[in-house]
């Protein structure tokens, strides 16, 4: 004999109602299969145990369009006299179908560390990654004697050299992932000088900017950063650093840091936009680190997934990471 129940009959309606809750009141304890309406979504949603997350009920196999953005870990400065900014981190937009009911890792990258003693080059940042699509880490400023590091965006800008040298810029490599379109530009060139006009890091948006030795200038602008649909801008190069000239070298919009000079000190990148760490003017000051990176996700309507921040613009709702999380679609 099979047993069952006859829900018509729990209502006087017809109809039968379930536990009630918002994101924030979920049972803190849930178990497989326990379901609720949460309020806050307006979504049935039924926990599951293999992810650790609430899906919502129906959507398991369901598919939506999404865009997003992936902006890896900027450069950090080097500590040297003339240091090269440092490069954005790598980044990533486009389409992405998402399945409901689907968890997806989401990897926030770390700015890189500038250089910790004189005459050393920072470290470059690391990746950021959403659904196998990765934007690769921002590449770090040479210093004079010492090469700097490509990296996904703006690759690391050169640092000067003397007596006429010429070091030239590093290369982006940041190319497609994911189905994404990637964006990196190199660092700016420099000729040699005894200034050490250290060049500005490449951005996201452009290259950085050239320095050609001259006394009378700061170091090459970083390159600026690319602007994604919800209007901020992301992945600015480090500004380039100089030993005499008073007037320090812009960092690239969209979080870059601004180079040294003789009197003032570098800026690290902006936290969560991937901007490159300023260069050092003077190998006594003390080199900054490149910007975190960040994962935005956005689709046509209420919200359908979780995690991260969630807000709502022009119709559109957001989940912006900040930190290495899940997103549940």
């Amino acid at each position: 004999m099979t047993n069952a129940v006859n829900l018509s009959a729990l209502g006087s309606n017809g109809g039968t109602a379930i536990a009630t809750w918002t994101t924030a009141t979920r049972p803190a304890s849930p178990i497989t299969g326990q379901m609720g309406y949460n309020t806050t979504t307006g979504q049935i949603e039924i926990y599951n145990a293999t992810y650790s997350t609430w899906a919502n009920a129906g959507t398991s196999g369901n598919t939506y369009a999404t865009d997003v953005l992936i902006v890896a870990g900027g450069g950090g400065g080097g500590r040297g006299t003339g240091s090269g900014g440092s490069g954005a981190g790598g980044l990533l937009y486009g389409s992405m179908t998402l399945t409901g009911g689907t968890a997806y890792s989401v990897t926030i990258g770390a700015g890189g560390t500038g250089g910790a003693s004189t005459n050393t080059i920072g470290s470059k940042g690391t990746d950021s990654v959403f659904n196998s699509a990765t934007a690769l880490a921002g590449g770090v400023g040479a210093i004079n004697g010492y090469t700097g590091l490509t990296g996904g965006s703006g690759g690391g800008a050169a640092g000067a050299t003397v007596n006429g040298s010429n070091r030239p810029n590093t290369a982006a490599t940041q190319g497609t992932s994911g189905g994404l379109t990637g964006v990196g530009f190199t660092g700016g060139t420099t000729t040699g000088s005894t200034y050490y006009a250290g060049s500005g890091g490449g951005g996201a948006g452009a290259v950085g900017v050239n320095q050609n030795g001259s006394s009378s200038s700061p170091g090459g602008a970083g390159g600026a950063g690319y602007t994604w649909l919800n209007g901020s801008t992301y992945a600015g190069g480090g500004g380039g650093g100089n030993e005499n000239v008073t007037g320090t070298s812009s960092g690239g919009t969209g979080g870059g840091g601004n180079g040294g000079d003789g009197s003032n000190v570098p800026t690290s990148g902006t936290a969560n936009t991937g901007g490159g760490g300023g260069g050092t003017g003077l190998a006594s000051q003390t080199a900054v680190n490149g910007g975190s990176g960040i994962v935005i996700i956005r689709y046509s309507g209420s919200q359908k997934g979780s995690g991260g921040t969630v807000t709502t613009s022009g119709g559109y709702t957001y989940h912006t990471f900040t930190s290495s999380s899940t997103y549940t679609a």
